[in-house]
């Protein structure tokens, strides 16, 4: 595996040969290099066309990333760093961790349970005695 393979926890592995990668200025601190230096990271991939994510796997991740994606590609910046490599290395950590939340499975279906006999006996009883004390305010004693 090289160094600029992404792993997407034990699911799959995106080789790097599917990453492009383009560079810009990037704007915010640096002084003076900030103006001749490309540390700006904007990281492509082809979600739709790539043939590392497995099949079984591809309508999810597609769905989980419904509204980030242009036709197919899902791109990421990374401008917080004045290093382009650190840049680098955080544009693919936010690829990873996005393929990672939309391949997970869906949560499983809430089962619908039912109040136990004892907690319905103390729901009335606080509702009772909050009666009794909302009765005991009015001045006169009703029975």
């Amino acid at each position: 595996m090289a160094a600029e393979d992404v792993v997407i926890g034990s699911r799959f592995t995106i080789p790097g040969a599917e990453l492009s990668e383009r560079f810009s200025r990037s704007s915010g601190p640096g002084g003076q290099g900030v103006n001749t230096t490309d540390s700006r990271v904007e990281l492509s991939f082809d979600v739709a066309a790539s043939p590392s994510i497995p099949e079984h796997l591809r309508d999810r991740v597609l769905a989980g990333l419904g509204a980030r994606l242009v036709d197919g590609v899902l791109t990421i910046a990374a401008s917080e760093h004045r290093s382009q490599l650190q840049n680098r290395e955080a544009a693919r950590g936010r690829l990873a961790n996005l393929l990672r939340d939309a391949s997970a499975p869906p949560p499983a279906k809430r089962r619908p349970t039912k109040p136990s006999r004892g907690s319905k006996e103390r729901r009335l009883a606080s509702k009772k005695r909050r009666s009794d004390v909302k009765r005991g305010r009015s001045g006169r004693m009703n029975d």
